[in-house]
């Protein structure tokens, strides 16, 4: 999913199209990734994890395929990325659900899921603008499909070793829970927003917003590379640091209150957006990677709450509630952004960014208050 936005900038040259126009064409792509969550995730608890999984590498891989013998064509590119979209709408409430039945530290679980799919969105960037640069955006998706279907080879050499956790303890969190989930459902939905904004604008913004410093390396690496390259590596280091925060914030889902982790951590979102609004070269950069640490860290403990909040025989219906809203709705971000860029100007976006975080902290407010009341 995170191929597309490092390639923005040369699939718009190789189109003969705006970023705008270009953008565009991911639409379907993010909306289907969010809307099929949910039909996934109810069969998913009705057929259990592995044959979706085993779908999910298969239909994007070949989805994937069909995008690098399109990119001369968009309407054909976009369609082929809706079928990305479409297949890789299975993983998060197939595997998540799978995670939150089976592990008994579920924050712990959670996190070491977060990192390696930090991992993932580290190295999709860097990947894709170093195969762009030496070969075309035909090349990038022929690496991508090639990825997506070797996920089958790894899982089936994976076993499932052991029966599902089943939660016969009566916690408190598991009473009561309805409008507490509604409640998260919404704070999911505008975390959804702001993640999907940041993801398909941060390699297009970096490259035009630190210029100074790419000229600076190319004078010091002696011209080698181009700023869609440039712009690349930055991204994958700043997911790397997210990925650190995916550890650290299943560490805290462990040791203190969810909701209160919940909640701190999407307040240091606020003022790190603000910052990136009005910085470049360096100082962009530490408070992309601070929003960063904070955005991604909470994962782990919104998925935590998740489990907390949902029915043991429904968490990957529950995961699907949570990611039709969360890609769903977040997909509408690709529509805003364009608007607010053409509007007001890129750096609008992430002002914008943070008056939604904002939002986000006063629901989760609302979310701590129904948690206390149960009993």
């Amino acid at each position: 999913m995170l191929v597309f936005p490092a390639v923005l900038l040369p699939l718009s040259a190789q189109f003969g199209m705006n970023m705008v126009e270009t953008l565009a064409l991911s639409f379907w792509m993010y909306l289907l990734f969010g809307v099929t969550a949910l039909p996934w995730g109810l069969l998913a608890d009705k057929i259990g994890p592995r044959p979706l999984l085993a779908l999910f590498h298969l239909g994007a891989g070949i989805c994937g395929l069909l995008a690098a013998f399109n990119v001369s064509n968009p309407f054909l590119f976009s369609l082929s990325l809706a079928g990305i979209g479409l297949f890789s709408g299975i993983y998060h409430p197939v595997a998540l659900g799978w995670i939150a039945k089976e592990v008994e530290n579920t924050s712990k679980g959670m996190a070491i899921n977060g990192m390696f799919g930090n991992l993932g969105l580290a190295s999709a960037p860097l990947l894709a603008g170093t195969v762009n640069y030496f070969w075309g955006a035909s090349a990038v998706y022929i690496a991508l499909a090639t990825f997506n279907v070797s996920g089958l080879i790894f899982l089936y050499l994976s076993k499932n070793g052991h029966r599902e956790r089943i939660n016969v303890k009566k916690s408190t969190e598991t009473k009561s829970t309805l409008v507490p989930f509604l409640t998260l459902l919404v704070c999911m939905m505008l975390g959804g927003v702001v993640y999907r904004a940041v993801s398909v604008t941060l390699p297009a913004y970096f490259e035009l917003q630190n210029q100074n410093l790419y000229d600076g390396f190319m004078a010091l690496a002696g011209n080698f590379g181009s700023p869609n390259v440039f712009a690349t590596v930055i991204t994958s280091t700043i997911y790397l640091v997210g990925m650190v925060g995916q550890y650290y914030g299943g560490k805290v889902g462990e040791k203190v209150d969810l909701g209160k982790g919940y909640l701190i951590f999407h307040l240091i979102t606020i003022p790190a957006a603000i910052a990136m609004a009005m910085t470049s070269n360096i100082p962009l950069i530490a408070f992309a990677m601070i929003h960063s640490f904070f955005l991604l860290g909470m994962q782990p403990i919104e998925n935590t709450l998740v489990a907390r909040l949902s029915p043991p025989n429904l968490h990957s219906t529950a995961y699907g509630l949570k990611f039709i809203l969360t890609f769903g709705v977040g997909a509408l971000s690709v529509s805003m952004v364009g608007g607010i860029k053409e509007a007001i100007g890129f750096n609008a976006v992430y002002l914008t960014l943070a008056g939604v975080s904002s939002l986000l902290v006063g629901t989760i407010f609302i979310l701590n208050y129904f948690r206390k009341k149960i009993v």
